[in-house]
């Protein structure tokens, strides 16, 4: 049987891929990780700036950060006194846009919206 770089069977991720992929998903189902990660995707920002945009208080968007970047969603360079925050993996960020543009794009064009947020995991 020949097997795919991700080390499970031809045409299956390994469980330690699935369980990465899990994990991730798992971060990006909080409404306020992923408004950060899809902000951040336009543009670096600073914390402050990240709160502002998305509406969250300082200290929670700090937390959020906090995760995403031990996770290697994004990442953060000093600016003198300021950190500023960017997307670490361009490819999640890519992902983040197209789902939120796609989920848009769904309301727009009269699509009832499923309630997938209310089946729960």
């Amino acid at each position: 049987m020949s097997r795919d770089p991700s080390g499970g069977p031809s045409g299956d991720p390994s469980a330690e891929v699935l369980g990465e992929a899990a994990g991730v998903f798992g971060l990006l189902a909080s409404p306020a990780r992923l408004h950060i990660v899809w902000a951040l995707s336009h543009g670096e920002s600073d914390v402050t700036g990240l709160a502002e945009r998305v509406g969250g208080a300082l200290p929670a968007v700090s937390q959020h950060l906090a995760k995403l970047k031990l996770a290697g969603l994004v990442r953060s360079r000093r600016e003198g006194r300021r950190v500023v925050y960017l997307v670490d993996d361009p490819e999640v960020a890519e992902l983040v846009r197209w789902l939120v543009a796609r989920l848009g794009d769904r309301r727009g064009a009269g699509v009832t919206p499923g309630l997938v947020r209310d089946l729960g995991a």
